[in-house]
């Protein structure tokens, strides 16, 4: 079944805008719906979210897809605990111009200090110098290799259907 089918519409999620309030019992795209919040969106940004979540991959590291609620959010989730990504959101209130960001196949990612600090922490990942914004949260349970896994598979996509505005390093 394709995400399109299933109601997902976008990816990407973290920083306050995305809220993981629910999780399934076997991480399949069968199983319960993984509850996102996401701001309201231009027209344009959600053409170009529902275009990038529609051509998220069935499996992410590892984790299979699940369904996002409500089903028509720019978001979308893999696995349990679930990584999740939202399409639209804001920039992370840590994040200024001597900010720097990790690079993962071309796109740079922000990360909170105290994330990048702690791998016990989740993290979550902001592809800061894009539009619309997209944010990738990765549960703690899924670091150090799986949230590098995360990013560095979204990179393409990232490139490919959000525009860039400025390179973040």
């Amino acid at each position: 079944m394709s995400r399109r089918t299933r109601g997902v519409v976008v990816s990407l999620a973290l920083v306050g805008t995305t809220a993981l309030t629910g999780c399934s019992s076997g991480g399949s795209p069968g199983g319960s719906a993984v509850q996102v919040d996401v701001p309201p969106l231009p027209a344009a940004a959600a053409g170009t979210c529902r275009a990038l979540v529609a051509d998220l991959p069935e499996r992410l590291a590892r984790q299979t897809a699940r369904p996002v609620t409500p089903g028509d959010a720019p978001a979308a989730a893999w696995g349990d605990p679930a990584i999740t990504l939202t399409c639209g959101a804001d920039v992370p209130r840590e994040f200024n111009r001597f900010s720097s960001c990790v690079q993962a196949n071309g796109v740079g990612w922000f990360v909170p200090q105290a994330q990048q600090q702690d791998q016990s922490a989740d993290v979550t990942w902001t592809a800061v110098g894009y539009r619309p914004v997209v944010t990738v949260h990765v549960p703690a349970g899924y670091r150090p290799e799986g949230a590098a896994a995360v990013i560095a598979e979204l990179a393409p996509l990232v490139k490919h259907h959000l525009r860039l505005v400025r390179p973040c390093r």
